[in-house]
């Protein structure tokens, strides 16, 4: 059964790759998956791996209109991870393409599959800095801080504390 929004929703979805696939280099597996997507892209930033991978992702964000509901996006983004070569295996390992809906303009989604804001998305300078460049005016709905202010406050300077003598 194919669900669908009453009218065009807007998401945001993250992307990133560590591996070589079919469409070469990470960057590159990146890009086209921007390309198939067809919304507003972010640049392509370099970051370093969460865990235990060891290779540098390649991460974007991109804004997309959908009259798709969440978990029907949802199964066409995973189609499009096997598509790419993606193979279900550790998490946080090397991947030809990751893609991962952040944020969505209904405000927030739950179900077992799925949980829209992405849960980890407000400590993620790879997820965030992408965004700011193509959605810095967005609220995140449980906190209600725009997305440049959550970038803002992951990444400013912190003063080290004083050692106790």
């Amino acid at each position: 059964m194919r669900h669908s929004t009453s009218h065009p929703s807007t998401y945001v979805v993250a992307i990133g790759s560590n591996r070589r696939g079919r469409h070469g280099p990470p960057r590159a597996e990146v890009a086209a998956a921007l390309a198939l997507l067809r919304g507003e892209a972010s640049p392509i930033v370099a970051s370093a791996p969460l865990g235990p991978s060891t290779r540098t992702f390649a991460n974007a964000a991109v804004l997309i209109r959908s009259d798709e509901a969440p978990p029907t996006l949802l199964t066409r983004l995973k189609a499009i991870e096997r598509d790419f070569g993606r193979r279900r295996g550790r998490r946080w390992g090397e991947r030809v393409i990751d893609l991962d809906i952040i944020l969505w303009s209904g405000g927030t989604w739950r179900s077992p599959t799925l949980t829209i804001p992405h849960t980890a998305f407000q400590a993620r300078d790879f997820v965030l800095r992408p965004m700011a460049a193509i959605a810095p005016r967005w609220r995140d709905p449980r906190s209600a801080r725009t997305v440049r202010q959550l970038h803002a406050r992951l990444t400013r300077a912190r003063a080290v504390p004083n050692a106790r003598r």
